[in-house]
């Protein structure tokens, strides 16, 4: 396939197709699965095990754009920022790989796909979109000016929530927004343990985030979210009458949790990276648990 491709297309421009990847991320999935965990556990719960075929194309591709979207916009606002930064100075417009108005275009084709699959959907979870798309865009934005970007964020990767609610069932029940908030706290998690590895270049470059706010206690309030969330999820449990196995993959994420405080337990750049892209595994537990309540209890 690949020599296929080299012989269509002049070796400059498949060099220049793997930098607009790399601008979007797909040699990183992690922040797909992230989005796309909470995504899927709306979809199997509005469906109660049975997931519209339509919506789960519409909305999986829907993660997909909208990460890479998101990921092409953030790298366009932090153009002055990431050349500064020792994680993020070999991105591609930070190392000159990829011109900004080249991003713009990109993020525009992105948004222009996005809008396409959002008119696929009903009205209810279309004025939904309005609001992620508004969270995507406040997001690059948001982290000069307030302390809690990772909030705004969780909010951004937890908005696919309600619209799945709103696609499945024409509404946004109790049930949507108990999902919604557990998604929107474990990207606070998450996403502070990803901040404390950027911690001493965010401070001396004026960027805010939960990890600079929260400083000493980091980890304790860490262990704080970490325990709301799992009354959170106890809490969707009931309310979607769950059973046995669903509770079983709470407890499992619960012991993932403390294998991630423990990876962050000396505040290394190294181990923090490491708890927070092993919070896939809590999605993924978690998810597999819903699949396995309704398969066992089909409806």
């Amino acid at each position: 396939m690949k020599a296929v491709i080299s012989r269509l297309l002049p070796r400059g421009v498949i060099s220049q197709l793997r930098n607009y990847g790399k601008l979007m991320r797909i040699d990183k999935p992690i922040g797909i699965w992230l989005l796309l965990w909470p995504t899927l556990w709306a979809l199997w719960l509005a469906g109660e095990g049975h997931p519209n075929p339509d919506w789960f194309v519409v909305f999986v591709l829907g993660v997909f754009v909208m990460r890479s979207a998101g990921c092409v916009l953030n790298d366009y606002v932090d153009r002055e920022i990431d050349p500064y930064v020792e994680r993020t100075r070999s991105r591609p417009i930070a190392s000159g790989a990829v011109a900004p108005s080249e991003a713009l275009i990109l993020f525009i084709a992105l948004a222009l796909i996005a809008i396409g699959l959002a008119t696929l959907l009903n009205r209810p979870a279309q004025l939904l979109a309005i609001v992620a798309a508004a969270l995507t865009i406040a997001y690059p934005f948001i982290k000069r000016y307030i302390s809690i970007p990772q909030f705004v964020l969780g909010a951004a990767f937890g908005w696919a929530v309600p619209m799945v609610f709103a696609a499945q069932t024409g509404e946004t029940s109790q049930l949507a927004w108990l999902v919604f908030g557990t998604a929107l706290i474990w990207a606070v998690i998450y996403d502070t343990f990803y901040a404390m590895v950027d911690r001493e270049d965010d401070k001396k470059l004026g960027v805010k985030s939960t990890a600079l706010l929260f400083g000493d206690v980091d980890l304790f309030v860490v262990a704080g979210l970490q325990i709301l969330m799992l009354a959170a999820l106890l809490f969707v449990g009931l309310r979607a009458g769950l059973g046995f196995w669903y509770y079983a993959s709470v407890a499992i994420a619960g012991g993932l949790m403390t294998y991630h405080q423990w990876l962050a337990r000396d505040r290394q750049p190294a181990g923090c990276f490491a708890a927070f892209l092993h919070n896939h595994f809590i999605g993924l537990v978690i998810f597999i648990g819903i699949v396995l309540h309704y398969a066992f209890n089909p409806a």
